[in-house]
């Protein structure tokens, strides 16, 4: 099979329909939402100038049209229309993007019929790669198998950007030492960030998949089975990224407390030194004094005794400071 071609200034990216006997790529003016001879799924860009027209064709309900091409979203599922609609969110692999910032991708489908929808320029590598089941024998045969997959695929992600986190975090802890203060305080803001921004809309997918799970309409009990599955995974995401930012915030701790230490390690050298050089600056400069009456300037051997004092004075303080067990 090869993929169709794309323009990136329609809405309109690319449709399928597919049964057990496997798929067929759609153009568009092919697709019927109340075609009941087999299952179609459409991928729209929601924010190009032609988005609601191209989705009106398709014969939506404007509440559907609505809520497919809403700006802000987070995620949920809701019945609607004799359907379901699903918003989610996705790590965002495209090329010098931030993962954490995660992409949104609504998900709105019936009994024969998926329409999913992203924003233009913001690729979702999941959404990719079930296109390429497309052409594999495992592909979906109907719209629960296909739900399930990309919440699959999807999780499949947010796994392993949780385990780089995790590994992140491994390495911090065991070369703390060998690692530059710098490098080790920029590190971990950024994997303090990522984890609260990917936990942040992680929590509220978690509950959408549970909600998704209360409703029997469409999916079968192997699709409800699999989708418990999904939703226990990512619960474990959630508690992995709390236990990260716990194990951050706590590096970031001893990070403090290291450079702290560093500081008064060096502090306290430096306390050491201008108590034993204080009071030898004294007699430097009580004797360095240009006025009258001072002694020992009619002695020629006045400068070794007042060294050999100071060298004297010097090692008692240090003395003393043994002693005392100040060093």
């Amino acid at each position: 099979m090869t993929f169709p071609n794309i323009n990136n200034d329609q809405a309109f990216m690319w449709a399928y329909k597919f049964n057990v006997d496997g798929s067929n790529i759609l153009d568009s003016s092919d697709i019927s939402v109340n075609n009941s001879n087999e299952i179609q799924w459409v991928h729209v860009c929601y924010d190009a100038t032609d988005a609601i027209e191209q989705l009106q064709s398709f014969d939506l309900d404007s509440s559907v049209i609505e809520a497919l091409t809403a700006d802000e979203t987070r995620p949920r599922t809701i019945s609607l229309n004799e359907g379901i609609l699903m918003v989610l969110r996705g790590i965002n692999t495209n090329h010098n993007a931030d993962p954490e910032d995660m992409i949104s991708v609504r998900i709105w489908f019936t009994k024969n019929f998926v329409i999913t929808t992203r924003r233009m320029g913001r690729k979702l590598f999941s959404i990719d790669q079930i296109r390429q089941t497309f052409i594999q024998p495992n592909q979906p045969i109907d719209t629960g198998d296909f739900v399930t997959l990309l919440v699959e695929k999807l999780a499949d992600e947010i796994g392993k950007m949780v385990d780089v986190i995790d590994e992140e975090l491994t390495i911090f802890e065991t070369n703390m030492i060998d690692i530059p203060q710098t490098e080790m305080r920029t590190r971990l803001a950024t994997t303090r960030r990522q984890t609260a921004s990917i936990r942040r809309y992680l929590a509220p997918q978690r509950d959408a998949l549970e909600s998704l799970n209360r409703m029997q309409a469409i999916l079968s009990d192997e699709n409800t089975f699999d989708l418990r599955q999904q939703t226990d995974r990512t619960m474990r995401y959630v508690e992995d990224l709390d236990l990260a930012r716990e194990r951050a915030i706590f590096l970031q701790e001893e990070l403090r407390n290291k450079i702290s230490e560093q500081q008064n390690k060096r502090m306290y050298v430096l306390s050491i030194v201008t108590a034993i050089f204080l009071p030898l600056s004294f007699l430097t400069g009580v004797f360095g004094m240009n006025v009258g009456g001072l002694p020992g300037t009619e002695n020629g051997d006045a400068f070794l005794i007042l060294l050999s004092t100071m060298s004297l004075l010097a090692l008692a303080i240090t003395g003393i400071m043994y002693w005392k067990k100040w060093v």
